[in-house]
This record gives C-alpha cells, structure tokens and sequence, in this order.
C-alpha cells in the first residue's frame, strides 16, 4: 500500500491500482483496496476499510468503521424508469458491514435518499433499492433483496433470498424466514415466513436479546394475540388494544405501525398456534 499523509491531519492507505476521485473525502486511517473506484463526492468516516475492486458511486456518505467487500457496488443510479439523473444520495452509517457482491442504489427524485443506519450486516449478494430505508442493527442475509421504498425498523433479521415488495414495511425486532415473499407489511415483534409470508409467531428470542423487559414483552403478547386471534378486524383490533393493553413505548410503536400500515399487514398462518 501506499501511504498518504495530509498536512498532518489523518493519514489514509491507498492502493496504487485504486482510482480515487480528488473530490472524495476520506477520513483518518481509511484503507483503499486494489482496483476500487471511488467517485467524486464520495465521504468515508474514519477507519473504514474498502475492499478489492469495490465501487463506491458519486454523492455516497459512509460512516466510520465501515467494511466494504469486494465487489461491492454501492451509490450506483438505481433501476428506476423515473429516475433521470438528478442528484440523489446514498448514505449509510457507522460500523456498518457490506459483504461481497452487495448492490445499494441511490434514491430517485431529486434530493431524496437510500439511507442505511448503524451496525447493519449487509451479507453477500444482497440487494437494497433506490429510496429504502434501513434502520440500526438489521442483517440481510445472502441473496435478500429491498425493491424501492421499502422500509426495515430496527434489528430486523431477513432471512436468505428473501423477497421484499416495494413500499412495503417491515416493524422492528421482526425476523422474516429464508425465501419469504413480503407484499404486505410486517408487525413489529413478529416472525413472518412463506410465499406469500404469514406470521407464524412471536420473535420471542429478538425480543429478549433486544432487551425489552419482561413486563413490555408480556404487554407485546398481550397486544399480538387481541391483533391475530380475537377475530376482530384491524381497526377493531386497533381499538381493544388502546383500551386493554397497559401502556408502554414497546405497545406504543406497535399500535403506530398498525395505523399507518398502507399496504395491509400480514396475516396469521392458520395452521399454526403459538404457545
């Protein structure tokens, strides 16, 4: 490697093979790998690691401690009829990971933005769309894939060669099995599995390692099972929960993703029970 040092301000380790635009900015001791192609206006935070021959597009923003693999193409225009050009981003947190092969476009419509948050494991060959957004904490796993506008909470878990329709949204702390087909929302705290997907259960095991105490997980199977089990429909659902369930920030955000669930939630699988 080479390395390069800026009046005393950082020092940053470029291959001499790389092609890195004089308009990027990299940060302190950001590794450059053999073959990549760093565009103009691209930013690196600090100690972020690109491997070989990944290609980071214009106007892409990385947090620190990031790691990018090879073969990598992030901030690429997205595949969208719509888009003709215009200045859109791609901005993806802190001590994120990017494996092999990984694909995330920028967003369509001028300004707007595909937003990765902090601490994601984005696995090999997994693909995030133009205007998605991702929250902290979530792993794609092999060959899943966001089409546009798609929206991932937090600590979601999305299972491998899983398919996520646009504008679909999918509830924090919520897991979807390998090779689901999603074209309605998830809950939040939920499994999903199947194609189409149906909910087959709480995310019980999330739930604890999130953190959430005891009495809020209660309170979360209490909301579930009035959603998923009295027979009521969704705004009648809605209604009970409000008056029946304590409230809590876990119940909270549950009740707000069921309010603003556009595409319709996930059902119930009716062959299964949960204990």
């Amino acid at each position: 490697m080479i390395k390069l040092e800026s009046k005393g301000e950082f020092v940053t380790n470029i291959h001499p093979s790389a092609v890195v635009s004089p308009r990027a900015h990299l940060g302190e001791n950001v590794t450059i790998g053999p073959y990549c192609v760093i565009a103009d206006d691209v930013e690196i935070g600090d100690g972020s690691i690109i491997g070989p021959h990944a290609v980071i597009e214009r106007w892409t923003s990385l947090g620190r401690e990031c790691r990018v693999y090879q073969f990598a193409s992030v901030g690429a225009a997205p595949q969208d009829l719509k888009f003709k050009g215009e200045r859109s981003y791609t901005i993806i947190g802190d001590r994120t990971t990017i494996r092999e092969g990984a694909t995330i476009h920028r967003a369509t419509g001028e300004g707007n933005e595909t937003r990765i948050g902090n601490d994601c494991l984005l696995m090999a060959y997994i693909h995030v769309a133009h205007n998605c957004t991702l929250g902290n904490h979530v792993i794609m796993s092999n060959l899943a894939s966001c089409a546009g506008h798609a929206t991932v909470e937090d600590r979601v878990v999305i299972g491998g060669m899983a398919g996520v329709h646009q504008f679909v949204k999918i509830g924090r702390n919520a897991m979807v099995g390998g090779m689901s087909k999603l074209v309605q929302d998830v809950v939040p705290y939920t499994i999903v599995d199947g194609h189409p997907a149906k909910v087959v259960g709480l995310n019980n095991v999330g739930i604890s390692r999130a953190g959430i105490p005891l009495e809020s997980r209660r309170l979360i199977k209490k909301a579930y099972k009035i959603l998923y089990r009295s027979g009521l429909s969704l705004p009648e659902a809605i209604a009970v929960i409000e008056q029946e369930v304590d409230s809590c920030e876990e119940v909270e955000h549950f009740l707000r993703f069921l309010r603003n669930a556009e595409r319709g939630i996930c059902r119930e699988r009716r062959d299964f029970e949960d204990k």
